[in-house]
């Protein structure tokens, strides 16, 4: 079983995998300050909920966006797990050439759902991953990484909102029935929601004239809810990065 374990700035994904099958996953929030013990127990907890022994586990994927918590996850691995854990990087994979300034600009878990996207729709493609940030990654016909956009997710619009007018509450994002609100808090959603499909499908419909035309797929915790309105969006494929991660480490392990 190989453990891959994908660290974002909101929300840390694991995944256990028995070679190309998913057996496994779990979502939890990213903590900063986490120490390697609190993160051992996490897993335990995980693990057994499964019926899975930490024992069982034989490689360790990890993607990182926080470097911070690059050496508690590592030591998690080489401590907990006795396993030297591989960290995914952009420049050290060789499954999708990067055409970006430099290479190693571009996260890691960007190119891990890009490669995951064209081995699953080919190309063009665009991936859409609507985290605290929300980024479009453009993916060529031959399988090339184009680049692509990155806009504030919609959680940061809404925080801004709260945060920078004194007179506007901190709502819950989700789908309004109309766009027209009846009140300060209806009007906050609609214009978050309709706003944000707005802006998906602008930038969508930008890039595919681009590319000249393209599938779209979109993964991340708020996917499902806007991709609903937003009809330029495919497919919505939520475990895109993690299975890109363990096609990554499975190359690296093939080629060494």
């Amino acid at each position: 079983m190989i453990l891959v374990i994908d660290i974002g700035n909101t929300s840390t994904v694991l995944g256990i995998f028995e070679s190309e099958e998913l057996r496994y996953s779990w979502r939890v929030a990213t903590h900063k300050h986490q120490s390697t013990d609190e993160c051992a127990v996490l897993c335990r907890d995980l693990f057994r909920s499964e019926g899975v022994s930490l024992q069982q586990i034989k490689g360790i994927a990890i993607c990182s966006v926080v470097p911070s918590l690059d050496r508690v996850f590592g030591d998690l691995a080489e401590q907990h797990f006795s396993v030297t854990p591989v960290f995914v990087k952009p420049e050290t994979q060789d499954l999708m050439p990067i055409r970006y300034h430099p290479p190693s600009d571009v996260g890691a878990d960007r190119i891990a759902g890009a490669v995951a996207a064209f081995k699953m729709l080919g190309g063009p493609t665009i991936v859409i991953d609507f985290g605290t940030a929300t980024t479009f990654d453009a993916i060529s016909k031959k399988g090339v990484y184009l680049g692509g956009v990155i806009v504030p997710g919609i959680g940061i619009s809404a925080d801004a909102l709260f945060r920078h007018a004194s007179k506007l509450p901190h709502i819950k994002i989700k789908k309004s029935e109309q766009v027209i609100g009846d009140s300060t808090a209806t009007s906050m959603q609609s214009g978050l929601y309709f706003g944000y499909v707005s802006l998906v499908e602008g930038i969508l419909a930008r890039m595919k004239e681009e590319l000249g035309g393209a599938q779209v797929v979109a993964t991340g915790g708020l996917a499902h809810l806007v991709s609903g309105d937003a009809k330029a969006i495919d497919c919505v494929e939520e475990d895109l990065i993690i299975q890109g991660i363990n096609l990554i480490y499975r190359d690296l392990n093939i080629q060494n």
